[in-house]
């Protein structure tokens, strides 16, 4: 009977030390993701230690008193390769920088899962594909830059429910359809949208359907 009752208390102690992975470890996991999709012949992202549980003390990655990630600072760090869906998992980024790189590929639809994030920016790469509808998940994203890609589609109706969208530029892609003007881009201006050359100009409620005859791929 002595020995039954050593033997459940060893065990009842050893479940008590496996630990379910941490936020610290998810979104660790999350970053070295991005690590292994992209190449980085300027070495930015070096102290990336995937054996270092917290991700916080990698350089460009900002985090908050809980140690979970708000900030990725990639501008201009001479990256290429491709966005991961992993990269939905820092649901408290609030600034996603990796603008000026030569990313390629589609803009992963889980990045509408980061709802706290304020600011994405994208601009100045090679990424292809459509603006993922998802974005308009975004509720505190007040900065939306992607031009200067290759992004192809319509702008999605969707993104207009962006109550708190302060800029959006979407210029210098290959953007098809009519641009939406109600919600809040009822105040965007025309230099939002330019040299797409296939947009066909503003949505006239009444006169131009968003969804207008023709192909737009």
């Amino acid at each position: 009977m002595a020995s039954s009752t050593a033997f459940h208390l060893l065990v009842l102690f050893l479940l008590s030390t496996i630990q379910s992975p941490t936020n610290a470890n998810l979104e660790g996991d999350a970053l070295y993701a991005l690590r292994r999709a992209v190449k980085d012949p300027g070495h930015v992202l070096q102290s990336w230690d995937p054996t270092l549980t917290d991700p916080c003390t990698w350089f460009h990655v900002t985090c908050d008193g809980d140690n979970r990630v708000t900030r990725l600072d990639l501008g201009n760090a001479k990256l290429s390769g491709s966005l991961v869906p992993e990269l939905g998992k820092l649901v408290r980024l609030q600034y996603l920088e990796l603008y000026m790189n030569e990313l390629v590929g589609p803009i992963p639809r889980e990045l509408g899962n980061l709802k706290s994030l304020v600011s994405l920016d994208l601009y100045h790469n090679n990424l292809t594909g459509t603006i993922p509808a998802s974005l308009s998940k975004l509720s505190n994203l007040k900065f939306l830059r992607l031009n200067g890609n290759r992004l192809t589609g319509r702008i999605p109706r969707e993104l207009t429910k962006l109550g708190s969208l302060k800029i959006l530029d979407v210029s210098n892609n290959d953007l098809c359809g009519t641009i939406p003007t109600s919600g809040s881009f009822s105040k965007l201006t025309e230099e939002s949208f330019v040299n797409n050359s296939r947009l066909e100009g503003p949505e006239l409620v009444g006169f131009v359907r968003y969804n207008a005859a023709g192909s737009c791929k």
